[in-house]
């Protein structure tokens, strides 16, 4: 089946995903349940609870909360960079990454697709605390896209006489290089001028560069692992499939069925991945910048042993 049919049907299911807040809207007429008049912006601010709401409806209004306002900066995050949007998103991406891998245009096509979705996720993520201007957002979106650009291609042109199932596996390759580039580049204010550091009552002590470079690692670290069992088990699994008759007979059905199978990957890896670290990291103070360690010790003695800090998603 011709590229044209697998890729309106991937890029409907992208449509689809991006519009199901809108979808999910269009039902006002129903009552104000308990957890949505938590997450609403007044209630919140306001710590108040809605009358007949049960121990059990606060703590799943609390984990709603949290999934869509900004730890940060307590507003609301857009629908598409939200770590909860991880799977709807990420599987339709990535299953057309691994589908359509043959061919350079559809290859630059679809890591662009995908850079500009991990630019806004890296985005909404980060720590707010350290501000980025637009000018610096699109050196990174760019530096991110052309890494990313570059290494598919190239190992697209360098693997046309490699095995098969080593062809399957450059998109993964190139979701890696990308996020070593993208997430720091989103996110280079915290590297530059550090980030805001507090103790274990949420009280300021400075900024550290020290601790921004952990964090921002860890979130590398969990990005690549997020993707990593879907972008190379799952090639495995295609190349194994399409040996059968009727796998052979259904091949426009490709792109749909590695876009399902990458969101049976998610559903697991990203909880798996967002779990590897905690997100209020922490940072022993004996480890931190000597400035700031000096500033701690002369304000607060001994009592201040760590340091924490949201390290972003």
């Amino acid at each position: 089946m011709p590229f044209s049919v697998n890729g309106i049907l991937c890029t409907l299911a992208v449509l689809i995903l991006w519009r199901a807040e809108e979808l999910a809207e269009a039902c006002s007429c129903a009552p104000v349940h308990p957890q949505q008049a938590f997450c609403n912006a007044d209630v919140g601010e306001a710590g108040s609870v809605p009358p007949g709401t049960s121990e059990e409806q606060l703590h799943y209004a609390k984990k709603l909360y949290d999934s869509a306002f900004h730890p940060d900066t307590g507003d609301r995050m857009n629908l598409i960079g939200r770590m909860s949007f991880q799977v709807p998103g990420g599987m339709a991406i990535t299953g057309c990454m691994l589908q359509f891998y043959r061919t350079v245009p559809a290859v630059v096509f679809w890591q662009w697709v995908n850079q500009s979705f991990n630019a806004l996720v890296n985005y909404t993520n980060r720590n707010a605390a350290s501000p980025i201007t637009p000018n610096q957002i699109g050196v990174a979106y760019l530096t991110a896209t052309s890494t990313a650009l570059a290494t598919a291609v190239g190992l697209n042109l360098y693997t046309k006489k490699a095995p098969p199932l080593v062809a399957r596996w450059v998109p993964f390759a190139a979701v890696a290089a990308a996020n070593c580039v993208n997430i720091p580049m989103m996110r280079q204010q915290e590297i530059l001028n550090g980030i805001a550091v507090t103790d274990e009552n949420g009280n300021k002590l400075g900024h550290s560069k020290k601790a921004a470079t952990k964090g921002i690692t860890q979130v590398i670290v969990s990005r690549i692992t997020m993707a990593a069992p879907g972008m190379i088990i799952l090639p495995i699994i295609m190349q194994r499939l399409e040996r059968y008759k009727f796998m052979q007979r259904i091949t426009y059905l490709h792109g749909p069925i590695q876009v399902m199978m990458v969101g049976v990957f998610l559903v697991f890896m990203v909880p798996a991945a967002c779990s590897l670290f905690p997100q209020r990291c922490s940072m022993a103070v004996s480890k931190l910048e000597p400035e700031l360690r000096e500033t701690i010790a002369s304000r607060y003695g001994e009592s201040v042993q760590y340091v924490y800090f949201n390290k972003g998603l």
